[in-house]
């Protein structure tokens, strides 16, 4: 296996902190590293594999996403495949995929992450894998957590991303990006340095270049650490909630024949939803919108506090649209969630 790490303090911390995120799973599981050719990524993958050749505690494979942005892209893939085959990882696959540049949701860098995740998923599950493993670091999180902030998005989204996600994993969210160079060098491996990671035009950019720079320089070191410890305790505070209103959602709430859902305002067993925390309650329209068939992307703050005065304002008012051509509509005791019209029509 070309390039060994050795025992190096770095390298063993995060060995150690790869090896407690995979303990779940079997020695003939099979995990895949998503790999850009970054310091990141490399990283990942030669720990991952460093794991799994010399403990055997996983089968580990890896993939790499050609996003065919920039010229060089495919040289860049493949690059990236032959490092990942050198560590000894099987399989590696390289997937070219299409992003949206039309996309007005969140633009390219959101159309990019959405392309990838797809092509990601759909080969995991055609080879079997557990698990999807990516190389999000602490200072990801923090960006994470103030581009939230910035964007007034509430405690969801300055939970940022989570350690586990369905099939997705981030072992490395402990660590730092100075920690994956530091494993690069150690290895000597010449990480790929994505121009789009230097460029202001995107947001996040700005954020890391400029914002957390400064935010350090005011505040003092640790900044970093203490937003990606604040996404954790709110990870923490979310899922009691998204508990609280999943118990809320099985006295409540009933699918109808006509695809309608119907939220009970007062329940026997429940009570009246209006003595239910606002927090709670947000939730509980979240979960209606979704089983009616609203994208979870669209549904914003301002849906469900227009939701909520069905029931802490009520006056007597008409249906509010929400996305997608539904609206909801206080009867009786009841909110009704439901396909209308599209509008013009």
């Amino acid at each position: 296996m070309a390039n060994e790490l050795g025992d190096q303090p770095v390298r063993r911390r995060l060995r150690r902190i790869v090896e407690h995120e995979l303990a779940d799973l079997a020695s003939d599981d099979l995990v895949l590293v998503g790999v850009s050719g970054g310091a990141d990524s490399l990283a990942l993958a030669r720990l991952v594999a460093d794991i799994s050749g010399d403990r055997g505690l996983v089968r580990a494979g890896a993939v790499v996403i050609d996003h065919q942005l920039q010229d060089g892209s495919a040289e860049v893939a493949e690059v990236a495949v032959q490092t990942c085959l050198s560590f000894g990882l099987a399989p590696v696959a390289s997937l070219a995929v299409e992003v949206d540049r039309s996309s007005a949701a969140g633009g390219m860098e959101a159309a990019a992450r959405t392309a990838r995740r797809r092509a990601m998923i759909d080969l995991a599950r055609s080879l079997g894998a557990k698990a999807i493993l990516l190389a999000h670091t602490v200072d990801d999180q923090a960006e994470t957590v103030l581009l939230g902030l910035a964007r007034g998005s509430g405690s969801r989204s300055l939970a940022a991303m989570s350690p586990r996600e369905g099939m997705w994993r981030r072992p490395l969210l402990a660590a730092t990006r100075a920690d994956t160079e530091e494993v690069c060098a150690q290895a000597g491996l010449i990480p790929f340095h994505d121009p789009h990671n230097q460029d202001p035009a995107f947001t996040r950019v700005k954020v890391r270049q400029r914002v957390l720079p400064t935010l350090e320089a005011q505040l003092g070191p640790g900044v970093r650490e203490a937003l990606a410890r604040t996404a954790s305790m709110l990870q923490a505070d979310n899922a009691a909630l998204d508990q609280w209103a999943q118990l809320q959602a099985e006295s409540r709430l009933d699918l109808t024949e006509a695809g309608r859902v119907v939220l009970a305002l007062d329940t026997p067993s429940a009570g009246k939803l209006a003595a239910v925390p606002q927090a709670v309650r947000t939730r509980l329209y979240r979960l209606a919108l979704l089983a009616v068939g609203v994208t979870p992307g669209s549904i914003t703050f301002g849906h469900l506090t227009t939701i909520d005065r069905f029931v802490d304002d009520w006056r007597g008012q008409g249906p509010t649209r929400v996305p997608g051509d539904h609206e909801v509509a206080r009867i009786s005791d009841t909110l009704v969630f439901y396909r209308a019209q599209p509008l013009g029509r």
